[in-house]
Formats: structure tokens, sequence, C-alpha cells
């Protein structure tokens, strides 16, 4: 007999996708009821009017929306940018918004944005750091929120412990919620050779509120997380687990490039709840 999966307090918005422009019109006139809500790309309406925000607009009153942002730069030593931290947080308002996320990384320093989410040292002053940066964060914001665990390609030498319990040092000293990147997982597992199931299991059940599934190019000896492609068998099948051990945690498919028909992403969307289903018939 299977064990009972996991279960968590947390509510669960059922399963979404990024909202993407491609998508606007066909979201706005059809209103498909097989997408449960939308994860919004925090920069792209951060500028005053114009149509994103029109769209963003008809879009919230039909949808929960949750916000995933890429330049909070939470692990750089530049210091945090308040002019942008208020603009998010207008947007979150605005939207109102069910929770706001980021990435457990680095994007520049002395001002330099490199567009990119660069890995971090897993040291005791890196933790720290981060920490710190992120109770400043949800003090500013006066809200919690969630950080992803980011695909990477490269380790530090002077890490002192693994990434998972890196990440889960820093949820609860800085009692912060996780996105774990299911595909993300498997990337750097891949990359770094470590088993994907021992990292979730490193993984406190109690900070995880949202997962990322999304493709990737796989290059022979390394994978690169491109969001260009469709999910993978090895990690739908790292989501079911994810599933066992999380329990009933709100997911959303990441398409980023090479973005297909809407009804494409909601026929990969299907599979995740067909997935969820095995574990929670319930739903």
């Amino acid at each position: 007999m299977r064990s009972q999966p996991s279960q968590n307090n947390f509510d669960f918005l059922g399963f979404g996708l990024g909202l993407r422009p491609d998508h606007y019109l066909d979201i706005i006139e059809q209103q498909p009821e097989a997408i449960d809500w939308f994860e919004v790309l925090t920069e792209n309406y951060l500028v005053p009017g114009g149509k994103p925000l029109y769209y963003l607009d008809q879009v919230k009153e039909r949808y929960p929306l949750v916000m995933h942002g890429v330049s909070m730069s939470l692990g750089s030593t530049d210091p945090l940018d308040k002019d942008y931290l208020q603009q998010v947080k207008n947007l979150a308002d605005r939207i109102n918004v069910r929770w706001l996320s980021d990435h457990l990384c680095w994007t520049g320093v002395q001002h330099k944005n490199m567009h990119d989410l660069l890995p971090l040292p897993y040291t005791e002053e890196a933790l720290k750091h981060l920490v710190s940066r992120i109770t400043q964060v949800q003090d500013f914001l006066d809200r919690q929120i969630l950080i992803e665990n980011v695909s990477s390609y490269l380790t530090y030498s002077s890490s002192a412990m693994t990434e998972w319990d890196f990440i889960t040092e820093i949820a609860n000293q800085a009692d912060c919620y996780i996105l774990l990147d299911i595909n993300n997982i498997y990337v750097s597992g891949f990359n770094h050779n470590f088993d994907p199931l021992t990292y979730m299991q490193g993984i406190p059940i109690e900070r995880v509120k949202q997962f990322h599934l999304a493709g990737h190019s796989n290059n022979g000896d390394h994978i690169i997380d491109t969001h260009d492609h469709d999910v993978i068998d090895p990690v739908w099948k790292l989501y079911a687990a994810a599933l066992e051990r999380f329990g009933k945690v709100s997911t959303m498919i990441e398409r980023d490039d090479h973005i297909p028909p809407l009804a494409t992403l909601i026929n990969e969307l299907a599979q995740a709840k067909h997935i969820a289903r095995d574990v929670f018939p319930d739903l």
C-alpha cells in the first residue's frame, strides 16, 4: 500500500501558466477554465500605463495572480534598490497579488546588471548576508516572499554546505517561503552530479508554497535551463515525487521562448493535473 502523501497548510491555487504577451487576447477572449491562475513577470509591468498594464488589469479580474521577479539581486553586495522595491509593492497592491517571488542569486555588482541569475557560494557568510537582505525586503514590502532555487552551471570551492541545506537555513532564519523549481533541481543535479530526490528530502515541507515546471536544453555533458521546450519525462517523474513529499502545491509551467499557442500549453498543463490526480484523487 502506498503511503499517504504529505499535506501543507497553504492555499492551493491549482494549475497555472506564466502570463505572456503572445496569449493576452486568447486569455481575455476565451477565458479558458483549464487555467486556474497566472504568474506575472514582475519587470514587464513596472512602467506606468501602456498595453501590458491594460491587459494585466483585465486578466486580474478573471484569474488569481502571483508575481515573479528577476531583479531583487538578493545575493548582491550592492544596496537594495528601494525605488525598484516600491514599484514592486505598488504593482502587488494594484493587482491584489496572492504572493510574490524572486531568485536566490545575484544579478550584478557595482550597479552593473549581468542580466543573468548567478549562483552563490554556500557559506555561512553568504547565508547571513541573504537572511539580512530578505528580511529587509520583507519588511519593506510588508509581506513574506518566496525564494526560488536557480539552475547553475558552476560551483564554488568555498562552499561549506549543500544547496538544499543552504536554502533551508535561509528560509527558516528569514522566515520566508520557497518556490521550488522542479526543473532547476533536475538541471543542477545533472550538472553537478547530485540526486534530485536527496535535494527534495532536504527541503522543509512547511516552506514550499509553489512549484515551477519547465523545459530545458540538453547539450550532452551539461543542461541549460532555457524554458523553450516541453517538460521532459524525468522532470514529470520528479514532479510526482515532489507532490508525494510536499502535498498539494500550486503548480505552473514556464515558457519563455519558442512560445507555442495557448492551447498547446493548456494540454501540457493537463499532464501536470493528471500526475497530481494520481497522487491526490480528490483534485
